[in-house]
């Protein structure tokens, strides 16, 4: 029997959901989803019926950020393999952030890590209030690296030092406060406030929403090949704390579920 897609693409009345699909594990994403990811974008994109996109998850989380295989396997590699994997976490935000439709983050569940980043990234984002949010790289001697310019764009610089430097776990409502998310309903009312968000998309001309979306950018970001090399950069910070003393302890004690020696100092 062929395994299940980690990726379901569905479309329906011009309006494309992709749902990570690997409940069993918090919808968390590996090298392989991330690709999948992209390239459902990016054909998305070229789709003159679709309207909007709509980004969720399966199950009762919407994604856990990086798959815990995938970051073991990371771990045990070069700096120079570990910057070009994490070009392309930094490729599906920009991707994902730049798309020429509307996006909308469905968040039915938890969403940390890299989670946060592709909540950060879509236009708009509607919370379950059961939802639970993380930025906690620091935890494993790690930073969010790839995902830190569309974060910060969201959340402001000031919210950014807090939650990136205490990794601390943080609720709907105070993902709604600080600007990550721009509503938090009840779990049965998600799907209605999505559709609201929807129809009010598809009462406005198509051209002339992303001629809005490209305003907003240029105006915050004028120059793109620096937003490009700043990617450049956050990949060979990623990468070279990976492959560090302090990034594979971490790791290993993450792992090995005990404490890092930070901790026991």
């Amino acid at each position: 029997m062929a395994s299940e897609s980690a990726l379901n693409v569905r479309t329906v009345a011009g309006v494309a959901t992709l749902t990570l699909n690997r409940p069993k594990i918090h919808n968390a994403f590996d090298d392989l989803l991330i690709e999948e990811l992209i390239e459902a974008l990016r054909t998305l994109e070229q789709e003159s019926d679709v309207r909007a996109v709509v980004l969720t998850g399966a199950g009762a989380s919407f994604s856990a950020g990086a798959d815990l295989g995938w970051m073991k396997r990371m771990a045990k590699l070069s700096e120079k393999e570990n910057r070009k994997d994490a070009r392309q976490l930094a490729k599906l935000m920009r991707v994902l952030n730049h798309l020429d439709k509307p996006t909308i983050a469905r968040v039915n569940g938890a969403a940390l890590g890299g989670g946060v980043g592709l909540v950060a990234c879509c236009d708009i984002a509607i919370a379950s209030d059961s939802a639970r949010f993380g930025l906690t790289e620091t935890r494993l001697g790690l930073v969010p690296a790839a995902i830190s310019p569309y974060v910060i764009d969201a959340i402001g610089a000031r919210h950014a030092r807090r939650l990136f430097l205490t990794a601390q776990i943080f609720s709907a409502q105070d993902a709604a406060r600080i600007g990550l998310v721009h509503r938090v309903v009840s779990p049965d009312e998600l799907d209605a406030a999505v559709e609201a968000e929807v129809e009010a998309l598809r009462a406005t001309g198509p051209i002339a929403v992303l001629q809005a979306k490209r305003l907003v950018q240029r105006i915050q970001h004028p120059d793109s090949k620096q937003r490009r090399s700043l990617d450049e950069a956050n990949a060979e910070l990623i990468a070279s704390l990976r492959v560090s003393d302090e990034g594979q302890e971490g790791l290993s004690a993450f792992f090995e579920k005990r404490p890092a020696r930070w901790l026991q100092a």
